[in-house]
């Protein structure tokens, strides 16, 4: 061999040598990518990549929040690549939203791969659409979100693209992670979509060092040929709000969600609260104020569907204020509920009972009624509408076959309460104290143009809220009339005084100890 021939080879080991340490050194002088505008060209990295690559290789779990249009995506595939290339049985799993954007980041790695020079390239053994398998036994692939997406995978890592957007993020996240606890890698990488989803929660828990992710900002503003007046152009062509979610990264102005984000960031700061007591049986009855004399109130409730999967919630709404007073969400039996709510309504001075009466609900109110509770809200089963002359002016005539027991949800009432629910949060007019309720609220989003909790959440407390609020409009508007809505008494010769759960020495009875069928039953425990 000669000197020329020599001096090459040990010229090439030393390059493989340093492509094999530094992931950027690789990229930015051997790696070509395909630019949307300026074509075939090398991969120079700007310093924010570089930066951001030295934290791939150096950390375990990285979650990316960042702008369009930055490079990321494509970062993210030549740093897949490179562990490809320099590493032995790597297993590289891709999910996204849907397999075609999974796909575009195989599709990047395979364009990277063929320009490289021959003595880079490592052979492929298997070429596909959807993924890569080379003769070192590493591979990549892409897949669809679902639930079961990298269950059984035994990961080097998982790249999750665009996880802000993937609804089952959280289960997949669950099921993957345990596959990686062996030293594998994920990385997280998304433009905002709204607060309290998955994404949202991990790059919270990721900036108070409560999670193993390090946190990864790449806004417009790391982009070294980008400007103010670039950014102020953004806005002309698609609105202020849409542009910060896709170049400023910011959360509070993206999203579908039904109550706009900066509505339930403002209703965080400014009203919510820790309870003065968290008590009930498990802990979920919460409590901001305990009940005064001559208040009137409204426990509003949703009756969970007996599966296991939904909660029971109810609240308790001063009327005269619009306040949240206290809350419930709980797993509980149908039974138990409905005593509970009976124990609630009685003690905050016999409130306007208020439970939805779908499927699983008539359980509860079926133990509302056969505990003689009086003050039971019914509503027209004719129209499945809230008519208020009829069902308030009737006084409730359980008798009446036109009438039954609680709020029905229909096609028809849904919508009206879930728009009062938004129209009082917009205006500033209802206090919502609890944490719970505005933790909900940042996963009650449009879907299919329909208002629902994003998949792997729950609206429990957000539709007893929505029905509570509706129905406190009909009560104060019958009270201008005249009626009065929360003074029918119980009969409280069935009760003996044995002590009170609220320290309020005006009670007169307690509302746990009833006689039915001739016994008495204590059901105090429910509530603490």
């Amino acid at each position: 061999m000669n000197t020329t021939a020599v001096q090459l080879r040990e010229r090439i080991k030393e390059e493989y040598k340093k492509c094999a340490i530094d992931p950027a050194y690789f990229l930015s002088k051997y790696s070509y990518i395909q630019h949307p505008v300026r074509g075939r060209m090398l991969f120079d990295l700007y310093h924010y990549q570089k930066n951001a690559l030295s934290d791939f290789r150096d950390h375990d779990y990285n979650i990316v929040l960042k702008g369009r249009q930055i490079g990321i995506s494509t970062l993210v595939a030549g740093y897949a690549l490179w562990l490809l290339l320099f590493h032995n049985d790597k297993n590289i799993l891709v999910i996204a939203t849907k397999q075609e954007t999974a796909k575009n980041l195989v599709t990047k790695v395979r364009f990277m791969h063929q320009n490289l020079p021959v003595w880079l390239r490592g052979e492929i053994v298997t070429d596909n659409k959807l993924s890569l398998q080379f003769t070192n036994g590493s591979q990549i692939k892409a897949v669809a979100s679902s639930k079961d997406a990298g269950r059984s995978e035994a990961l080097s890592l998982l790249i999750l693209d665009e996880a802000a957007f993937i609804d089952d993020a959280e289960i997949i996240w669950t099921a993957a992670s345990s596959t990686l606890s062996t030293g594998g890698q994920a990385i997280l990488l998304s433009t905002p979509n709204g607060v309290g989803n998955f994404f949202h929660k991990m790059w919270q828990q990721a900036e108070t060092k409560s999670n193993n992710f390090n946190p990864i900002l790449l806004d417009w503003k790391v982009h070294p040929e980008r400007d103010q007046a670039w950014r102020d152009r953004q806005t002309e062509l698609m609105g202020e709000m849409q542009a910060s979610q896709e170049h400023d990264a910011s959360f509070i102005f993206s999203g579908n969600t039904v109550v706009p984000p900066e509505i339930i960031e403002f209703y965080k700061t400014s009203f919510v609260q820790e309870p003065i007591t968290k008590g009930g049986f498990d802990g979920n009855l919460w409590i901001w104020e305990y009940p005064m004399p001559g208040k009137s109130y409204i426990v509003s409730a949703d009756v969970a569907r007996g599966d296991g999967e939904d909660y029971s919630a109810f609240h308790v709404i001063d009327v005269e204020t619009s306040t949240q007073v206290a809350e419930y969400k709980g797993k509980v039996e149908t039974k138990q509920f409905g005593n509970m709510l009976v124990s609630i309504a009685t003690e905050y001075n016999d409130a306007l009972l208020i439970p939805e009466n779908s499927s699983i609900g008539w359980n509860a109110i079926q133990q509302v009624i056969d505990r003689g509770y009086k003050n039971l809200f019914y509503m027209s089963k004719d129209l499945q509408y809230v008519d208020v002359e009829h069902q308030m002016t009737g006084r409730y005539r359980a008798e009446e076959r036109s009438m039954v027991p609680g709020f029905s949800t229909s096609q028809r009432t849904r919508p009206l309460v879930i728009a009062r629910l938004k129209e009082y949060m917009l205006e500033n007019s209802f206090t919502i104290r609890s944490s719970r309720m505005t933790a909900e609220l940042e996963t009650f989003i449009w879907k299919n143009g329909r208002p629902e909790a994003l998949s792997g959440y729950n609206d429990d407390l957000t539709m007893a809220l929505c029905i509570g609020l509706w129905v406190r409009d009909t009560a104060l508007r019958l009270r201008q009339e005249g009626i009065e809505l929360t003074k029918i008494a119980l009969d409280k010769t069935k009760y003996n005084v044995v002590g009170h759960i609220f320290t309020n020495n005006n009670m007169t009875h307690n509302p746990y100890e009833m006689e039915i069928g001739g016994k008495k039953e204590n059901i105090s425990w429910l509530l603490g």
